[in-house]
């Protein structure tokens, strides 16, 4: 739990990079930085995961917190992204209105008693992994060693998520139909 709070406040930090002055700190330097803060961040994410599971520390406001906390931490990074001009806003419109468009839906089927019916899977989570390796890159946005441009592989990689964030939701929904075409 501590490292979902931890990776919530990194937020601020990753955010907050962008508005320290030029004469501070380079732009390429305010790269590197929100770089590795939100490669940390996901880090602490994917190991927090494991050692909730394994150990059995799960508890409901770790399980509520945790996707808050990825979705905060996406959303705010395709903000920035959009404000720099790294990411298309149609992008991050998909990306962030399905995150919206799945929470409601997993609170409406935990309100009539099926949240089991969208509990996360495998989409999901490979659509996570691919939000959570392009986005560093398009935060590093400069080449590496000088030689391997990460704005374009991150760029492709972000487009690459954006479709698979429509097929998760896609496969969300439908999963949820018969329950939300039901009278009640």
């Amino acid at each position: 739990m501590a490292l979902t709070w931890a990776r919530i406040a990194m937020i601020p930090l990753i955010v907050g990079m962008f508005y320290v002055p030029d004469n501070w700190l380079s732009p390429h330097l305010k790269n590197v930085m929100a770089c590795w803060l939100f490669i940390f961040a996901a880090i602490t994410d994917a190991f927090d995961g494991y050692v909730a599971r394994r150990y059995g520390m799960v508890s409901r406001l770790g399980e509520f917190l945790d996707p808050v906390a990825d979705k905060l931490m996406v959303s705010a990074a395709l903000i920035v992204l959009l404000a720099l001009g790294r990411v298309d806003y149609f992008v991050a419109l998909v990306i962030i209105g399905r995150e919206i468009t799945v929470s409601a839906l997993r609170e409406w089927m935990a309100k009539i008693g099926k949240s089991s019916s969208v509990a996360v899977n495998s989409m999901g989570k490979i659509k996570t992994i691919s939000q959570m390796t392009a986005i560093p890159m398009l935060l590093f946005h400069d080449r590496l060693f000088g030689v391997i441009d990460l704005h374009l592989i991150g760029t492709l990689l972000i487009y690459v998520a954006a479709v698979l964030t429509v097929y998760s939701m896609l496969i969300y929904l439908k999963l949820a139909w018969p329950h939300l075409s039901e009278r009640g």
